[in-house]
């Protein structure tokens, strides 16, 4: 009997046993049909955090002297790109001497070791760039839609655009307008006024002109707008017929009566000074006259932010048909064709016109408007500038091999110090000039 109840019992154990596994295998397959609330909250939270993709991008870009707002506004971009696509962007950013910029994309781009954003002077690069397959084509990119027609026009080619402006310039030289004003000086059009405004501002203790010619490309600004102002003026075919190995520059010999000019009545030892260091000085009023773009607006300002500068076209002769302020798209940033991260680096070049974020990054660089997103107005020095263009006095930066030049600046520095005559100047640049075309046709 005792057996038997034994039996019962042990039974009834594994009835009730089974009965329970029942009971978790149903409760299992339901919870597995139909998730709760909860659960399916709980799986959209770890949905949501799930780790961001990781992109590099490579960007390089040709004013060291902008390198703290630039690092500030790609950190921006970070983080938006990362709270909007979970994108976790790291940017290498380099930023070397205006100087030796231009070589080093060059032998990048040609390397096939170019980064992912590059910044290249819209009418003395772009088109060779674009020529060789080097930059990508934005035109569907909401960015190119932003861009006012005229600085749209700049970084065109073929109907295509290719690059973000950055600095749409309107330029000639700087001056100082409380100088001017306190002397009664009116901004010259001719040589002879220029000659005037020099001789006045002496007898009275001023240094007429600021000289920093350390770097190269600062000297080269004479040969820009000089050149510009002639050839606009006066032989708007010199430039084709250079290219075609018809042309000299002894047709553009007079461009020297400004040069010397400029050189004999600046300040002293100029090759010893870069151009910081030069608009430091003519901030803080040692010159009156600075032969050196809007650019340097910033740079002026962050040394005196009190000083009024003025923006003059600077006279060739006395043809005021040839004093001509410079209309120019310069710095201005591409996409690499190859680049391996195509998404953010379209990303970051559409961010550089962000509805939201792009005026205030223009506005602190001192640069002009460029995109109708952009809400900032323009600064005083611009507007005297563009008060040209309206008068129609103004001209299209010429677009010169890059060769040409990194010659020119170089040869003015050395006849700066007096180890180049007016001849070698224009022997050598007619040369350079022919090397130039000879090796753009062998690349063909």
């Amino acid at each position: 009997m005792k057996k038997l109840l034994s039996v019962l019992l042990v039974i009834c154990m594994i009835s009730v046993m089974l009965a329970g596994c029942g009971s978790d295998t149903q409760g299992t397959s339901v919870a597995s049909a139909a998730p709760s609330s909860a659960a399916v909250s709980g799986q959209a939270a770890a949905s949501s955090k799930a780790e961001p993709t990781r992109a590099t991008l490579n960007v390089m870009m040709s004013f060291p002297r902008f390198t703290d707002q630039m690092e500030a506004y790609l950190n921006q971009f970070k983080a938006k790109i990362l709270a909007e696509k979970n994108v976790e962007a790291v940017i290498n950013l380099e930023m070397p001497s205006s100087d030796q910029y231009g070589n080093i994309i060059q032998t990048r781009l040609s390397s096939n070791d170019a980064p992912d954003l590059f910044t290249l002077h819209a009418s003395a690069d772009l088109p060779t760039y674009v020529k060789a397959g080097y930059v990508a084509d934005l035109t569907s990119q909401p960015l190119a839609d932003k861009l006012y027609d005229d600085v749209r026009k700049t970084v065109t080619i073929d109907n295509r655009v290719y690059a973000v402006p950055f600095e749409s310039t309107v330029w000639g030289y700087l001056y100082n307008k409380d100088i001017f004003d306190k002397l009664g000086l009116k901004v010259p059009d001719t040589l002879d006024q220029m000659k005037t405004v020099v001789k006045i501002l002496k007898d009275n203790g001023y240094t007429p002109f600021e000289l920093a010619f350390q770097e190269q490309w600062v000297p080269q600004l004479m040969t820009a707008l000089t050149l510009g102002g002639k050839v606009s003026g006066s032989i708007p075919d010199w430039t084709d017929r250079m290219y075609q190995d018809q042309g000299s520059y002894k047709e553009v010999a007079e461009i020297f009566d400004v040069i010397d000019l400029i050189m004999q009545n600046g300040t002293k030892n100029a090759l010893d000074k870069g151009s910081e260091q030069g608009a430091a000085d003519f901030a803080n009023g040692k010159a009156a006259m600075f032969v050196q773009g809007t650019w340097s607006a910033e740079s002026i300002l962050g040394v005196n932010p009190d000083i009024k500068i003025g923006v003059g076209a600077l006279p060739v002769n006395n043809d005021i048909n040839c004093t001509k302020i410079n209309l120019a798209t310069t710095t201005s940033l591409a996409v690499y064709s190859g680049t391996k991260e195509i998404e953010t680096a379209l990303a970051l070049a559409n961010y550089m016109l962000d509805d939201k974020d792009s005026s205030a990054l223009y506005k602190e660089l001192k640069f002009n408007p460029v995109a109708k997103c952009h809400s900032f107005a323009q600064y005083s020095w611009a507007k005297e500038a563009s008060s040209y263009v309206e008068q129609g006095r103004s001209y299209r930066d010429l677009v010169l091999p890059n060769a040409v030049t990194d010659e020119q600046g170089k040869l003015l520095q050395s006849y700066y110090a007096k180890k180049t005559t007016k001849d070698e100047f224009i022997k050598v640049m007619d040369k350079t000039f022919k090397d130039a075309n000879r090796a753009a046709a062998q690349a063909k």
